[in-house]
């Protein structure tokens, strides 16, 4: 076991893990912080979708050993009172979905807002759509 320092949603957290736990791991069951879900487990469905440093990636193929001075945002980290424009939206669609999901669509989404204030209404479905699917930009 080693311990790391991590970043996540602007706070600093210490955990002691193996350097090749995935994040989602760590996120879920060191630090309590379950709005990142388990789906598939092998970055196909994007239900553990995170930032990075801006870039969503997804957190069960992501070693902990590699997130050390890092930035990582996940949903929780969005915004505490769901004021993001991501979670804004979300709300206002009223996306019909069972929700377990929804994390994972809403990081991808926040990611390329993030990289692009004025996306066309094509690059959004491409982009949220492929995020959420197979691979991440």
């Amino acid at each position: 076991m080693s311990t790391f320092n991590l970043n996540i949603n602007n706070k600093k957290y210490t955990v002691e893990a193996i350097a090749e736990m995935p994040l989602l791991w760590v996120l879920r069951d060191l630090l309590d912080l379950t709005g990142t879900k388990y789906g598939c487990g092998v970055a196909s469905c994007g239900a553990c979708t995170v930032m990075i440093d801006g870039k969503a990636v997804f957190s069960c193929q992501r070693n902990v050993g590699t997130c050390v001075n890092k930035n990582i945002t996940t949903i929780e980290g969005l915004s505490e009172d769901g004021s993001h424009p991501v979670q804004k939206a979300w709300q206002q669609a009223g996306v019909p979905q069972c929700g377990y999901c929804q994390p994972g669509q809403m990081m991808a989404a926040a990611a390329l807002l993030a990289k692009n204030k004025n996306p066309s209404d094509r690059l959004r479905r491409v982009r949220v759509m492929t995020a959420t699917r197979s691979l991440l930009m």
